[in-house]
């Protein structure tokens, strides 16, 4: 009939995204050809969670609901030809979810409106997206200053007859960083043997759990480093960065189907030896100073290799008929998946905007608030707020495979309980 020819939903001051316990006011216009009658004009406000145990599937098996509030814009009657403005406002629960979205699940908020009209004719509904971002304050975590680093000791036979063993350590300069921060590590590594190693990988990893009839963990590569092997008895280190993207943040407080965890891997192949470090991903950084200087400082209390005092007694022979280890050598970088220099990185901010005022069945407009840029991952887009500016890397830097060639359920690397159960249970995050 071409009665309707305007509805959608306008926030105030054109915002989308919000933090838990903040008002959010907006505006329901309508724009009419001619006369409408209607029974009821509303606007809900809806948080909600969905788990599936398929990718990219909206039949969800296990939801949850944060907040659930409707108005009445007005009761049953007609509206005449020309446009209309229906203000409202909500108040945002405090413990509402962070807002994300992956392959198997995700929080959404939104506001929905409608306009119920009597039988017989069409009813009308538009819906806007909005987006909430609690901030994770690192300083809150326990123990974020603390040193961040493991160890491993790898015995191998080579040639038949002969054994021998490497010694891994790895560190990073902090525990928990926020996005367009610099994560700094360095690997040590002792070849204890005639045989030379393969290359050493440091890996950035992903892991997204959702709990569905059963939990799925969904991981990914964030970015990958990869450095050359060691020498046979000889001692080296390896030193690199790597520039944290725009991820959404560790844990998701107030969300009990979808948690996020993010760990340092460093391995090598041959022989094959891996230690898995455990990270945080936040909004507000580290203000403490690492009680551990960070790698390549060249301070006389940077971390040294952690080596044995003394070989094990079937490896002594070996050892002691091998060469005594000089200074350690530093090895270079074969690859990194960060094809840019990190000071052009860090140099350069590529800004995506969404619309605020989303017309019902339009395509989306740019608007100029707030910045926000595409996170890398799964998660809708990471909202970066304050006088600083968002930082976040370019396409071009990290290429992740994509969710659809990944199998599920996909090997997990070890929980937080179990990487820092014997050290630092501290660290064991929240659902």
């Amino acid at each position: 009939m071409g009665r309707v020819q305007l509805f959608e939903i306008c926030l105030r001051q054109g915002r989308v995204v919000y933090s838990p316990g903040e008002p959010l006011a907006g505006v329901v216009r309508v724009r009419l050809g001619a006369p409408l009658p209607f029974r009821a004009i509303r606007v809900t406000c809806v948080g909600s969670c969905g788990v599936s145990n398929k990718a990219n599937d909206g039949a969800w098996v296990v939801e949850e609901s944060y907040f659930n509030s409707s108005l009445s814009l007005a009761d049953k009657g007609s509206l005449p030809a020309g446009e209309h403005s229906f203000p409202f406002q909500f108040l945002l629960p405090a413990t509402a979810p962070t807002s994300f979205e992956g392959p198997f699940g995700k929080i959404v908020h939104q506001v929905r409106a409608s306009i119920d009209t009597p039988r017989f004719s069409k009813d009308h509904k538009c819906s806007l997206v909005f987006y909430i971002l609690s901030p994770l304050n690192l300083n809150s975590i326990p123990d974020i200053e603390q040193p961040n680093v493991a160890s491993t000791t790898k015995k191998f036979s080579y040639k038949l007859v002969k054994t021998g063993s490497v010694v891994l350590t790895a560190s990073t300069d902090l525990r928990g960083y926020v996005v367009g921060q610099v994560l700094r590590l360095q690997a040590d590594i002792e070849n204890q043997s005639g045989k030379d190693t393969s290359p050493v990988v440091a890996s950035l990893l992903q892991k997204v759990s959702y709990k569905a009839k059963r939990w799925i963990y969904d991981v990914r590569t964030i970015a990958e480093v990869e450095g050359t092997g060691v020498k046979a008895w000889r001692r080296a280190q390896w030193q690199e960065q790597i520039l944290v993207p725009a991820l959404p943040q560790s844990a998701l407080p107030g969300c009990s189907l979808i948690h996020i965890d993010y760990y340092l891997q460093v391995s090598m192949k041959a022989p094959e030896a891996t230690v898995t470090l455990p990270l945080f991903v936040g909004n507000i950084a580290v203000n403490q100073t690492p009680l551990s200087p960070c790698p390549g400082t060249g301070s006389s209390g940077a971390l040294s290799p952690v080596v044995p005092s003394a070989p094990p007694q079937e490896d002594a022979e070996a050892v002691a008929s091998g060469p005594q280890f000089s200074d350690p050598v530093s090895l270079s970088t074969k690859s990194h998946s960060q094809q840019q220099p990190l000071s052009a990185a860090l140099g350069s901010v590529s800004v995506t905007t969404i619309d605020p005022c989303v017309q019902a069945g339009s395509p989306g407009r740019h608007s100029l608030h707030p910045p926000l840029c595409v996170s890398i991952g799964a998660t809708v887009p990471y909202f970066a707020e304050g006088s600083g500016g968002p930082v976040p890397t370019t396409s071009a830097l990290i290429l992740p495979p994509e969710y659809s060639s990944w199998g599920y359920p996909y090997e997990a690397p070890p929980s937080y309980e179990q990487s820092c159960a014997s050290t630092d249970p501290g660290l064991i995050p929240g659902s």
